[in-house]
């Protein structure tokens, strides 16, 4: 894609103000990049927030912004859509705001597959509150408003993007910074709703959240980069590999057991069928690596495009060519 903008010109000047260390600073600087290579111009751009320390972003975006209230990041969102097309639509969301109070809004725009671009970044925690525990939080965290231990278990966002219907599910990490540019870059160019989970770490109220994975020195052998086309591999020398065990997948190492790298499955994020990218997307990093890069790219019909031609329909056939129009074409009547 050859590059038409640059990182720079989707940057304010307002001053980042987000603890030092946090993962929304690498987080931003992925989308900025991203927006550069899809080409798209700041001002044909819209990004959308909620509230929390991720939905300050839109602050120090250089393109339209609206910073909304706790949890209507995805209705504002679907909004700006419907009311101008042409524009690109980026919600920033966290895990607290996009699924907890806005929980409703995210699942009916994956849903109905509106054109928007999802940012859910993942700590585990409400943040900007101060530490309480959030939907993601694991069975038994304890923080300022569980100190004995939560009692529930935690919503997973990937089961919630596929009970949903959706089409389009990426997931990265905020270290993994190449790999977070190219998820938004394949879900700036998805038509419609596109979803991307990035686990972001708080440094202050979370602090090492995801280390079991994201560490250096295990995420060789706890995550996986699935690419199209590639061998889904793994492991420090790509010595592992992903196969089909039954209905079922199976971590393994090459040369053991009997098994070579035919045995490892190919990945295709554009199969119409869900089945394997769920699989795939609900590997944990325990007894099967985290997948990270794009899972799902499937394209289907969206929300906005059919509304749009429902209208052009039903303005051909009433005869419509303005609201003034379609209300005065039933009986009137004058009250004196």
């Amino acid at each position: 894609m050859e590059q038409t903008t640059f990182p720079a010109q989707y940057k304010s000047d307002q001053p980042v103000r987000w603890c030092p260390g946090c993962g929304d600073h690498a987080i931003l600087n992925s989308l900025h990049k991203a927006m550069a290579t899809l080409g798209v111009a700041p001002h044909q751009t819209a990004v959308i927030s909620g509230i929390g320390c991720s939905s300050r972003l839109p602050y120090y975006m250089n393109t339209y912004g609206f910073h909304t209230i706790h949890g209507r990041g995805a209705a504002v969102a679907t909004g700006v859509k419907l009311a101008n097309p042409e524009l690109t639509v980026w919600q920033i969301s966290g895990d607290g705001d996009g699924l907890a109070i806005g929980g409703n809004h995210f699942i009916h725009a994956v849903r109905r597959n509106i054109d928007i671009n999802i940012l859910l970044l993942n700590n585990k925690i409400y943040g900007l509150t101060k530490g309480q525990y959030s939907p993601t939080s694991a069975r038994g965290f304890v923080s300022k408003s569980s100190p004995y231990g939560t009692v529930e278990d935690p919503f997973i966002p990937a089961e919630l993007v596929f009970g949903a219907r959706g089409n389009f599910f990426a997931r990265s990490i905020d270290v993994e910074l190449a790999v977070t540019q190219e998820c938004l870059v394949a879900a700036g160019s998805h038509k419609g709703t596109a979803v991307t989970e990035i686990l972001q770490n708080c440094v202050i109220y979370n602090n090492g959240i995801h280390s079991p994975i994201t560490d250096r020195q295990y995420r060789p052998d706890r995550t996986i980069h699935l690419v199209d086309g590639e061998k889904m591999l793994f492991g420090k020398d790509k010595e592992k590999g992903i196969v089909q065990d039954g209905f079922y997948l199976k971590a393994v190492t090459l040369g053991e057991d009997g098994y070579t790298i035919d045995d490892v499955l190919v990945h295709d994020s554009h199969t119409p069928s869900n089945f394997l990218h769920q699989q795939l997307a609900m590997m944990d990093g325990t007894d099967l690596p985290l997948a990270i890069g794009v899972i799902r790219d499937v394209t289907t019909p969206t929300y906005n495009d059919a509304l749009e031609e429902q209208i052009r329909e039903v303005r051909a056939a009433k005869g419509f060519d303005s609201l003034r129009s379609m209300i005065l074409a039933g009986d009137t009547w004058t009250v004196k």
